[in-house]
């Protein structure tokens, strides 16, 4: 059995302590117990302090690395475009600076198996350098 993974790296537009960001961060515990209740729901990376956020730098910014498992693509879907979630996507302008690079890659990884951080990066760099391959999908190329 598999389960669907998948990284999203968003640049943030400043600091999380940064006036500018409270919205986001003021929102955080509770998309993360949304998620952790969905349906379809296995895992994610970045639980405890710091609002259970993995803050990486990118290009000598502060950027935002989501990882998390899926026991599918609709679970994921349902979770981020038809929950609450939905509308932090529809305003990720006000946190988030856009790129013209992929920012989101999906991988499917034995049941059981937890990604790291690094292997997420990697994962995403595959799909910016070469075309989406079984290595790294894009979510338009995950067979549902």
């Amino acid at each position: 059995m598999s389960e669907l993974a998948q990284v999203n790296l968003a640049r943030l537009r400043a600091l999380l302590d940064d006036p500018s960001m409270r919205g986001f961060v003021d929102a955080l515990d509770g998309i993360h117990r949304l998620a952790e209740a969905g349906l379809g729901f296995v895992w994610r990376l970045g639980t405890g302090a710091d609002h259970g956020l993995v803050v990486v730098t990118v290009d000598g910014g502060p950027a935002f690395l989501n990882l998390s498992l899926w026991e599918d693509y609709a679970a994921r879907h349902g979770f981020v475009y038809r929950s609450g979630h939905g509308g932090f996507v529809r305003n990720r302008s006000r946190w988030f600076t856009t790129t013209r690079q992929p920012s989101t890659a999906l991988w499917w990884v034995p049941a059981g198996t937890r990604p790291t951080a690094g292997d997420a990066a990697r994962r995403l760099q595959h799909l910016r350098t070469h075309r989406p391959s079984p290595r790294a999908l894009t979510a338009a190329g995950v067979p549902n």
